[in-house]
Order: C-alpha cells, then sequence, then structure tokens
C-alpha cells in the first residue's frame, strides 16, 4: 500500500507565498519521478513542476521563476514553493510519484488526493 498526502494549501493574495508538502509512505522501493500537477475549474490536468531521482528539474513555462519544486529523497518529500501567486495560479494540486514498491516490480504512477489552493484578494 503506498499513500501520497498533499498539505499546505489555503487562500493567499496575489502577490503572495505557499508552500505545499507531499509525502509518500506504504512499501516504498525506489521513487523515481516526483512531480506536482494542478487543475482548475473546467480545464485539464497540467504538469507545474517535476523532479527527477537525480535531481534534475522542469517547470511549465507559466511558474517558471516563481515556483521551485524541492524533494527530499530520504524523507520521500516533495515540496512546491509557490511566490508572487497570481489569480490564475487558482487550482487544485496533485503529488505524484513514479515508483516501485518492490525491487523487482515495475514502477507505476501514485496520486495524492489533491489540496485546493486558491489565490484572491
Amino acid at each position: 500500500q503506498v499513500q501520497l498526502v498533499e498539505s499546505g494549501g489555503g487562500l493567499v493574495q496575489p502577490g503572495g507565498s505557499l508552500r505545499l508538502s507531499c509525502v509518500a509512505s506504504g512499501i516504498i522501493a525506489k521513487i523515481y519521478n516526483m512531480a506536482w500537477y494542478r487543475q482548475a475549474p473546467g480545464k485539464e490536468r497540467e504538469l507545474v513542476a517535476v523532479v527527477t531521482d537525480a535531481g534534475l528539474t522542469s517547470y511549465a513555462d507559466s511558474v517558471k521563476g516563481r515556483f521551485t519544486i524541492l524533494r527530499d529523497s530520504v524523507k520521500n518529500t516533495v515540496d512546491l514553493q509557490m511566490s508572487s501567486l497570481k489569480p490564475e495560479d487558482t487550482a487544485v494540486y496533485y503529488c505524484r510519484a513514479d515508483l516501485k514498491t518492490y525491487w523487482w516490480s515495475g514502477s507505476r504512477d501514485y496520486w495524492g488526493q489533491g489540496t485546493q489552493v486558491t489565490v484572491s484578494s
């Protein structure tokens, strides 16, 4: 059993900052990529940022320079530090991890339940 649990969402004013956290727990042999996605009302889920097991990062153009993805491979956590937030950043944010539960098994994606971020004055 693997669980991903996000925390840190909430209401923030435009220009403000917020930090999301996600922890993966359960039977985990190895985690490959960890990522944050978001889904705004009426829109498709989109990739926000991803970090590989080697520490390489990639960001959506819309968040470059404002968001930072941070991974702790010992604690199996991935955070998303968000700054200079805009109303268009309002969405449910989801954590995803590509991992294997046993060394002999293949990897698959696991998702968190999501956390709401609302940017509004």
